[in-house]
């Protein structure tokens, strides 16, 4: 059974819903999203959902577009926010983390190659 299952059988036997707070890797900078992302499970996060910035985010509003471009001027692509869940999963293996993005960025990379780089890094959904 996958860490989501797990969060969410465990939650349902306790009656909770899950908390599930969102952040665009590498906003305000890359070097910031792990312990963001810690510091969001320490304040009981049941499960994080990770954006993966993209040059043209036309579906979000405009909170999230610009948190997009802040990321994007830092350099974070699809590979940095891998690189950026598995630093993350150095120090926490529990909680489960749900990409979020646009699918350009995973065509490009290749459907397998972001399939096998994604559970490598310890993401556990999309």
């Amino acid at each position: 059974m996958g860490r989501l299952s797990r969060c969410f059988d465990a939650l349902r036997t306790r009656g909770r819903k899950a908390l599930v707070p969102f952040i665009t890797a590498g906003d305000p900078g890359p070097k910031q999203t792990p312990a963001l992302m810690r510091a969001l499970v320490a304040s009981g996060a049941d499960i994080l959902e990770l954006g993966v910035p993209f040059s043209d985010p036309m579906a979000d509003g405009p909170v999230i577009q610009r948190s997009n471009e802040r990321a994007l001027r830092h350099g974070v692509t699809l590979r940095t926010v891998l690189d950026l869940v598995r630093e993350f999963r150095e120090s926490d293996t529990h909680t489960p983390i749900v990409l979020m993005g646009y699918l350009n960025p995973i065509e490009v990379m290749g459907y397998a190659v972001f399939a096998r780089a994604a559970q490598r890094a310890g993401a556990d959904g999309i």
